[in-house]
Protein backbone atom coordinates (compact mmCIF):
# COMPACT_ATOMS: atom_id res chain seq x y z
CA UNK A 1 0.00 0.00 0.00
CA UNK A 2 1.10 3.25 -0.91
CA UNK A 3 0.20 6.97 0.37
CA UNK A 4 -3.14 4.92 1.87
CA UNK A 5 -3.85 3.03 -1.76
CA UNK A 6 -4.40 0.25 -2.54
CA UNK A 7 -2.27 -1.28 -4.85
CA UNK A 8 -4.51 -3.28 -8.06
CA UNK A 9 -3.05 -7.01 -7.90
CA UNK A 10 -0.63 -7.78 -11.02
CA UNK A 11 -2.15 -8.37 -14.24
CA UNK A 12 -1.58 -12.17 -14.17
CA UNK A 13 -3.58 -12.52 -10.89
CA UNK A 14 -6.97 -10.31 -11.72
CA UNK A 15 -6.76 -11.92 -15.40
CA UNK A 16 -7.07 -15.25 -13.57
CA UNK A 17 -9.37 -14.26 -10.57
CA UNK A 18 -11.62 -12.43 -13.08
CA UNK A 19 -11.73 -15.68 -15.16
CA UNK A 20 -12.56 -18.28 -12.56
CA UNK A 21 -15.54 -15.88 -11.42
CA UNK A 22 -16.90 -15.53 -14.96
CA UNK A 23 -16.36 -19.03 -15.74
CA UNK A 24 -18.07 -20.18 -12.48
CA UNK A 25 -21.12 -17.49 -13.46
CA UNK A 26 -21.63 -18.07 -17.16
CA UNK A 27 -19.70 -21.16 -17.86
CA UNK A 28 -16.75 -21.69 -19.98
CA UNK A 29 -17.93 -20.98 -23.36
CA UNK A 30 -20.20 -18.65 -22.35
CA UNK A 31 -17.57 -16.28 -21.98
CA UNK A 32 -14.96 -14.38 -24.21
CA UNK A 33 -11.49 -13.68 -23.96
CA UNK A 34 -12.53 -10.06 -24.57
CA UNK A 35 -15.28 -9.75 -21.91
CA UNK A 36 -12.73 -11.30 -19.32
CA UNK A 37 -10.07 -9.08 -20.16
CA UNK A 38 -12.73 -5.89 -19.98
CA UNK A 39 -13.67 -7.23 -17.15
CA UNK A 40 -10.24 -7.74 -15.60
CA UNK A 41 -9.10 -4.47 -16.75
CA UNK A 42 -7.00 -5.39 -19.22
CA UNK A 43 -6.10 -6.24 -22.96
CA UNK A 44 -5.67 -9.40 -25.18
CA UNK A 45 -1.98 -9.05 -25.52
CA UNK A 46 -1.44 -8.75 -21.87
CA UNK A 47 -3.50 -11.76 -21.77
CA UNK A 48 -2.07 -13.42 -23.88
CA UNK A 49 1.86 -12.43 -22.51
CA UNK A 50 0.47 -14.68 -19.69
CA UNK A 51 -1.92 -17.52 -20.45
CA UNK A 52 -0.61 -19.02 -24.31
CA UNK A 53 -4.20 -19.82 -25.12
CA UNK A 54 -8.14 -19.94 -23.76
CA UNK A 55 -7.23 -23.45 -22.81
CA UNK A 56 -4.33 -22.57 -20.91
CA UNK A 57 -6.43 -19.86 -18.57
CA UNK A 58 -8.95 -22.26 -18.33
CA UNK A 59 -6.19 -25.00 -17.37
CA UNK A 60 -4.88 -22.25 -14.42
CA UNK A 61 -8.41 -21.68 -13.19
CA UNK A 62 -9.05 -25.19 -12.43
CA UNK A 63 -5.42 -25.27 -10.87
CA UNK A 64 -6.39 -22.31 -9.00
CA UNK A 65 -9.66 -24.02 -8.06
CA UNK A 66 -7.70 -27.18 -6.18
CA UNK A 67 -4.77 -25.62 -4.76
CA UNK A 68 -8.55 -23.98 -2.89
CA UNK A 69 -9.88 -27.27 -2.37
CA UNK A 70 -6.45 -27.94 -1.13
CA UNK A 71 -6.43 -25.65 1.27
CA UNK A 72 -10.00 -26.26 2.79
CA UNK A 73 -8.61 -30.39 3.60
CA UNK A 74 -5.32 -28.68 5.15
CA UNK A 75 -7.77 -26.67 7.10
CA UNK A 76 -9.59 -29.86 8.33
CA UNK A 77 -6.05 -31.25 9.41
CA UNK A 78 -5.16 -28.27 11.96
CA UNK A 79 -8.49 -27.84 13.30
CA UNK A 80 -8.92 -31.45 13.98
CA UNK A 81 -4.70 -32.65 14.39
CA UNK A 82 -4.73 -36.07 15.05
CA UNK A 83 -8.17 -37.57 14.38
CA UNK A 84 -9.51 -38.11 11.26
CA UNK A 85 -12.52 -39.30 11.94
CA UNK A 86 -13.37 -35.71 13.04
CA UNK A 87 -11.43 -34.75 9.59
CA UNK A 88 -13.83 -36.76 7.95
CA UNK A 89 -16.65 -35.58 9.75
CA UNK A 90 -15.53 -31.92 8.86
CA UNK A 91 -15.80 -32.97 5.54
CA UNK A 92 -18.63 -33.69 5.20
CA UNK A 93 -19.96 -30.16 6.87
CA UNK A 94 -17.93 -28.18 4.89
CA UNK A 95 -19.16 -29.82 1.85
CA UNK A 96 -22.33 -29.15 2.89
CA UNK A 97 -21.57 -25.52 3.46
CA UNK A 98 -20.90 -25.29 0.26
CA UNK A 99 -23.39 -27.15 -1.23
CA UNK A 100 -25.98 -24.29 -0.02
CA UNK A 101 -23.51 -21.56 -0.18
CA UNK A 102 -22.87 -21.59 -4.18
CA UNK A 103 -25.92 -23.57 -6.46
CA UNK A 104 -23.09 -23.64 -9.64
CA UNK A 105 -21.47 -26.79 -8.21
CA UNK A 106 -18.26 -28.15 -9.13
CA UNK A 107 -16.22 -25.99 -11.36
CA UNK A 108 -14.43 -29.14 -12.08
CA UNK A 109 -17.60 -31.28 -13.07
CA UNK A 110 -18.94 -28.30 -14.79
CA UNK A 111 -16.01 -27.70 -16.89
CA UNK A 112 -15.51 -31.85 -17.65
CA UNK A 113 -19.46 -31.44 -19.01
CA UNK A 114 -18.94 -28.15 -21.38
CA UNK A 115 -15.96 -29.36 -22.54
CA UNK A 116 -17.05 -32.09 -24.09
CA UNK A 117 -13.96 -33.06 -26.46
CA UNK A 118 -12.32 -35.99 -25.52
CA UNK A 119 -9.26 -34.62 -26.75
CA UNK A 120 -9.27 -30.98 -25.14
CA UNK A 121 -6.03 -30.36 -23.19
CA UNK A 122 -8.41 -29.11 -20.06
CA UNK A 123 -9.75 -32.90 -19.54
CA UNK A 124 -6.40 -34.18 -18.91
CA UNK A 125 -6.29 -32.15 -15.82
CA UNK A 126 -9.73 -32.52 -14.55
CA UNK A 127 -9.13 -36.58 -14.57
CA UNK A 128 -5.56 -35.87 -12.65
CA UNK A 129 -7.08 -33.28 -10.39
CA UNK A 130 -10.44 -35.08 -9.81
CA UNK A 131 -8.51 -38.34 -9.03
CA UNK A 132 -6.12 -36.55 -6.71
CA UNK A 133 -9.14 -35.17 -4.26
CA UNK A 134 -10.45 -38.55 -4.51
CA UNK A 135 -7.41 -40.14 -3.23
CA UNK A 136 -7.45 -37.45 -0.52
CA UNK A 137 -10.56 -38.53 0.63
CA UNK A 138 -9.60 -42.73 0.36
CA UNK A 139 -7.10 -41.62 2.55
CA UNK A 140 -8.70 -40.03 5.06
CA UNK A 141 -11.29 -42.60 4.79
CA UNK A 142 -8.82 -45.28 5.61
CA UNK A 143 -6.86 -43.31 7.83
CA UNK A 144 -9.99 -42.85 10.17
CA UNK A 145 -10.03 -46.82 10.13
CA UNK A 146 -13.33 -47.31 8.24
CA UNK A 147 -13.30 -50.94 6.30
CA UNK A 148 -13.67 -50.61 2.61
CA UNK A 149 -12.30 -47.25 2.54
CA UNK A 150 -12.57 -46.72 -1.19
CA UNK A 151 -16.14 -47.52 -1.40
CA UNK A 152 -16.89 -45.53 1.28
CA UNK A 153 -15.10 -42.47 -0.75
CA UNK A 154 -16.61 -43.54 -3.88
CA UNK A 155 -19.92 -42.88 -2.41
CA UNK A 156 -19.70 -40.04 -0.83
CA UNK A 157 -18.04 -38.19 -4.07
CA UNK A 158 -21.16 -39.89 -5.62
CA UNK A 159 -23.56 -38.27 -3.34
CA UNK A 160 -21.93 -35.56 -2.86
CA UNK A 161 -21.87 -35.51 -7.13
CA UNK A 162 -25.92 -35.78 -6.99
CA UNK A 163 -26.13 -33.59 -4.38
CA UNK A 164 -24.79 -30.75 -6.56
CA UNK A 165 -27.01 -31.44 -9.19
CA UNK A 166 -30.03 -32.05 -7.24
CA UNK A 167 -29.18 -28.69 -5.95
CA UNK A 168 -29.06 -27.02 -9.77
CA UNK A 169 -32.16 -28.85 -11.07
CA UNK A 170 -34.70 -28.30 -7.45
CA UNK A 171 -32.93 -26.22 -5.33
CA UNK A 172 -31.70 -26.33 -1.76
CA UNK A 173 -35.18 -27.90 -0.84
CA UNK A 174 -34.91 -30.94 -2.58
CA UNK A 175 -32.53 -34.38 -2.15
CA UNK A 176 -29.64 -32.31 -1.37
CA UNK A 177 -30.94 -30.98 1.71
CA UNK A 178 -30.15 -34.24 3.42
CA UNK A 179 -26.70 -34.53 2.64
CA UNK A 180 -24.98 -34.06 6.03
CA UNK A 181 -27.78 -37.01 7.57
CA UNK A 182 -27.19 -39.36 4.23
CA UNK A 183 -23.49 -38.64 4.45
CA UNK A 184 -23.23 -39.06 8.18
CA UNK A 185 -25.33 -42.04 8.07
CA UNK A 186 -23.05 -43.71 5.47
CA UNK A 187 -19.82 -43.20 7.37
CA UNK A 188 -21.53 -44.51 10.44
CA UNK A 189 -22.60 -47.73 8.06
CA UNK A 190 -18.79 -48.00 6.91
CA UNK A 191 -17.75 -47.89 10.87
CA UNK A 192 -20.15 -50.61 11.86
CA UNK A 193 -18.66 -53.56 9.45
Amino acid sequence: MADGVVERSRPRDRILETAQDMFHKHGIKGVGVDAITEAAGTNKMTLYRHFESKDDLIIECLRATAAKAAAIWDAFEAEHPGDKLAQLHAWVRKVSEMLTADSRGCDMANAAVELSETDHPARRVIKELKEAQRERLVSLCRDAGVGQAELLADTLSLLLEGARVSMQSVGAEGPSAQFVRMAEGLIASFRAR
